[in-house]
């Protein structure tokens, strides 16, 4: 259980591999695997017909060469019987010569042919016979072995006995073409190549030309019985002609046309038609209609159909786009009415606070109504600021609402109180939220400041802050340095509400008493 579990990673990673593979590869690995049996079935057919027809040759072979081997045997087996019983008579008898006619009639029928043969005594006398060819050295005779034999390439056979007492030779020479006549099997139709062979050494007795280089041809080896001598004959098997050649390269070719074409219709009618399906779809823009104009000429019909259904469905996206598109500007339309209308209901809001605070009687009642004011206004800076930011909504610029509202705030303070605010706010961007919460939380800040010393010099500043999302606003004065007024003012009025507006910003506010200094961590959504 182990391994098979083991193997399981192996096979998927395999199949992972096979499936980043192209499709026309695919296609073209799984027909040749598919076609590759047939192929190796019809190529091993073919090769076995020509092997049969090599197997009868080879068996038409043996018969032949068992057929000279024999004969070879026999005459010259019958030719070392007569010579050595010649041999014999005459060790016993030199003046035999009915024996010596005897060896003599043998072999007469092979002496015109170049056949022959020598009796010797101890000295190395003839006694019978005729001596051998000059540069023929007979085979050695000796008393343990019956014939010897000595093959002459390019020549002939010798071959040698000696008598029982070792004192009479004998030897005779069998000249090559004797040999191939005799050896010649009876009713042979093909050529053939016969050799004798011996200790290394052969004889040829019929040469078999060569026919070219596609030629091939069987061997058999046999022995003759005579000594060590060996028979090898050679004959030509079936050639290897055009017919049998192409029967042999047809299912290889067979098999590989049929993956090749296999391999191009299925490019030519799914592959690259979904290429360019792909490349249309890669390219579409919403909103736009695919042009299908190429995808017409395919031959695939289906493909044509799916790239029909595509462009369907590019026309109704793009109907729906152009739908939302122009929803989207009424939408647009009615958010600035909307937004020009509380605008100007702010504006009219500030104007009914500032009418009443002119027709106050008293100064607590003036110091509300513009502590009120200045509220609304805040609201109505961000509201303004966020309304002209509404065509390209990247955020409020902290810069311009933070300045408006210093213009505003220092509109709205006593008279008689030289309120100095000073602005030092690099190019951030805020959403609406913040921006509200920054503005009222600057407001109520600055109020405090005022009350405690009307003549106090404010700085308000934004930099950056240790994440680049987020900036560091700070509001310090020396009215705000700590004193019991201060506390008084922070407990009893402000505190509850500044620190509302720093959980509303989702940040601690850090007071310094010392120096007299706000400072909160603020998230942005830029820079301008």
């Amino acid at each position: 259980m182990t391994e098979i579990v083991g193997d399981r990673p192996a096979a998927r990673g395999l199949l992972d591999r096979f499936g980043a593979v192209p499709t026309g590869a695919k296609v073209f690995l799984i027909l040749s695997a598919a076609l590759l049996p047939l192929a190796i079935v019809a190529f091993f057919a073919t090769l076995r017909t020509a092997t049969m027809a090599d197997d009868a040759t080879r068996a038409q072979m043996r018969v032949s060469a068992t057929e000279s081997a024999r004969k070879l045997a026999i005459e010259l087996i019958g030719d070392m019987t007569a010579l050595r019983v010649a041999l014999n008579a005459l060790e016993t008898d030199p003046a035999d010569a009915p024996s010596c006619a005897r060896a003599q009639g043998v072999f007469a029928p092979q002496a015109s042919a170049g056949t022959r043969f020598s009796i010797t005594d101890a000295r190395g006398r003839i006694i019978c016979g005729n001596r051998l060819p000059v540069d023929i050295a007979p085979a050695p005779a000796n008393t343990v072995t019956p014939i010897v034999a000595l093959l002459h390439p390019g020549r002939g056979l010798t071959l040698a006995t000696a008598s029982s007492s070792g004192r009479t030779r004998a030897a005779v020479f069998f000249p090559a073409p004797v040999l191939a006549e005799t050896a010649k099997p009876s009713g042979v139709a093909q050529p053939y190549e016969a050799r004798l062979a011996l200790d290394g050494t052969t004889l040829l007795l019929n040469e078999l030309p060569s026919n070219g280089p596609l030629e091939r041809r069987s061997s058999l080896t046999m022995p003759i019985g005579v000594g060590d001598i060996l028979l090898m004959t050679r004959v030509r098997n079936l050639p290897l002609t055009s017919p049998v050649l192409i029967a042999l390269i047809l299912p290889i070719v067979m098999w590989a046309a049929a993956a090749c074409i296999g391999w191009f219709v299925v490019d030519r009618l799914l592959i690259r038609p979904l290429r360019q399906l792909r490349t249309s779809v890669a390219h579409f823009v919403p909103g736009e209609e695919v042009d299908l104009g190429t995808m017409r000429t395919l031959p695939a019909l289906e493909i044509r159909d799916l790239g029909e259904t595509f462009r369907a469905i590019t026309r109704t996206v793009a109907t729906h786009e152009a739908g939302l598109a122009e929803g989207l500007v009424r939408q647009t339309k009615l958010t600035r009415e909307v937004h020009h209308r509380v605008k100007n209901n702010l504006q009219v809001i500030s104007s009914l606070i500032n009418f009443h605070a002119r027709a106050a009687r008293s100064a607590e009642a003036t110091s509300a109504y513009a502590s009120i004011q200045r509220r609304v206004d805040a609201l109505a800076v961000v509201h303004r600021n966020h309304f002209a930011e509404l065509e390209e909504n990247r955020g409020l610029s902290l810069r311009s609402v933070l300045g408006e509202l210093a213009s505003n705030i220092r509109a709205t303070a006593p008279e008689g109180a030289p309120i100095g605010i000073t602005i030092d706010v690099q190019p951030y961007l805020a959403n609406q939220d913040v921006a509200i919460a920054i503005a009222f939380l600057i407001t109520e800040i600055v109020e405090l400041a005022m009350t405690v010393n009307p003549a106090a010099q404010i700085r308000i500043s934004v930099g950056p802050d240790k994440d680049d999302l987020r900036a560091v606003l700070r509001v310090n004065s020396p009215a705000l340095i700590d004193d019991d007024r201060m506390r008084t003012l922070v407990a009893e009025r402000y505190g509850r509400v500044i620190e509302g507006l720093s959980r509303q910003l989702r940040s601690k506010l850090h007071y310094d008493p010392l120096v007299g200094a706000y400072e909160i961590s603020v998230a942005i959504t830029g820079r301008d």
